[in-house]
């Protein structure tokens, strides 16, 4: 069996460092470890239409900024299939027919869709298409028949979902030649790439609440937002015992520092462990800290931020290889949707059989 990966993003707004730790970089070192056959990177504009139907302009011009992120973090055309999900018809197709295999309770239960209506405050009023996004993301992953889906925890009960319609749908209309194949989620081994918290401390940097530091940002404004972050309240001096769990700038350490940083930017410490034991006992203050953490992400993001502004110098070149990828996302989802079609016994023109056996039937 080919293995076979996709995954993707919502085009809300530009991309974060939350989304670079915790998916787009990963993506980049599976795309070129050669373990794959196939790479599907999905810009997920129809599912963002689903809780932004009455600004349909903000998903509509933020198509080419993800576009950008994901061509500046190393994703490659070459090797990668990059494609807008609008454009593929036989998504919303799949979609139709694996609504029948899911009931309203099991939607109701699922943990993600949960949070995030609660997010929405979509409590007395919630689109249907928003509420039945995880089976429409289900098509998404089977339509390539995805081996591989990077994820973050919070989507797993998405993951979830998926593998019971394929499993469903496969022993209903295919249990002796399965037709969907069982996804497995790949989730960051990095305890602090898993969820990076907002610069303001919040669990969940957000475009929305404004504390991202983004893949864009010019080199000032990152500075300003780092020496701006939240830390440990009760370090008041310099000299205060200070605290590591909770601390923004360390988790932010915890997913980006290497130790070679610490020969290049703060030689006073060998490592990351050092430079905790001194803030935890005492005597090491923010600023220095946060300075260490500046110097650390102006290196990782300065090459990404280059390699952006040479990518939007031909921004028609950039949807033409959208362009290209969602042809052969689309040729993958016809392919997929016919043999759907054709475990489910709808592909009625093309089944000699049943024609035969109907004429027969009306010859006698």
């Amino acid at each position: 069996m080919s293995k076979i990966i996709l995954t993707g993003d919502r085009p809300t707004g530009r991309l974060h460092i939350g989304h670079y730790v915790g998916s787009l970089r990963r993506r980049v070192e599976l795309q070129n470890s050669g373990e794959y056959d196939k790479t599907y990177i999905m810009i997920a504009d129809a599912q963002a239409l689903t809780d932004n139907i009455d600004n349909p302009e903000k998903v509509r011009q933020n198509v080419i900024e993800v576009a950008l992120d994901y061509l500046a973090c190393g994703l490659d055309p070459a090797k990668s299939t990059l494609f807008i999900q609008s454009q593929i018809s036989e998504l919303c197709e799949l979609t139709f027919y694996y609504m029948d295999l899911v009931t309203v309770s099991r939607l109701q239960r699922n943990p993600t869709v949960k949070n995030e209506i609660q997010l929405r405050n979509f409590e007395a009023s919630i689109p249907v298409g928003f509420f039945t996004y995880p089976i429409s993301q289900a098509a998404d992953i089977t339509f390539c028949k995805a081996t591989t889906v990077p994820v973050g925890e919070d989507q797993l009960p998405m993951i979830e979902q998926t593998k019971e319609i394929v499993h469903k749908f496969n022993s209903i209309y295919a249990p002796e030649s399965p037709v969907l194949v069982d996804p497995q989620a790949l989730i960051p081994e990095d305890e602090a790439c898993k969820r990076l918290p907002g610069t303001d401390g919040k669990a969940k940097m957000s475009k929305s609440l404004g504390n991202c530091i983004y893949l864009a940002d010019t080199a000032d404004e990152v500075k300003a937002k780092v020496m701006s972050m939240y830390t440990d309240p009760l370090h008041l001096q310099v000299s205060d015992p200070g605290h590591i769990e909770g601390n923004t700038v360390f988790t932010y350490l915890d997913a980006f520092a290497r130790d070679e940083h610490f020969e290049r930017y703060l030689p006073d410490y060998a490592n990351l462990d050092e430079l905790k034991a001194h803030y935890t006992r005492g005597g090491l203050g923010d600023v220095k800290v946060k300075k260490f953490l500046n110097n650390v992400l102006q290196e990782e993001l300065e090459p990404i931020r280059n390699r952006r502004l040479e990518f939007a110098k031909d921004i028609p070149e950039i949807y033409n290889i959208l362009k290209k990828g969602s042809d052969t996302a689309r040729e993958a989802a016809a392919q997929t949707l016919s043999e759907v079609k054709h475990a489910m016994r709808i592909d009625y023109f093309a089944d000699e059989e049943l024609i035969k056996a109907q004429s027969e039937k009306y010859a006698r």
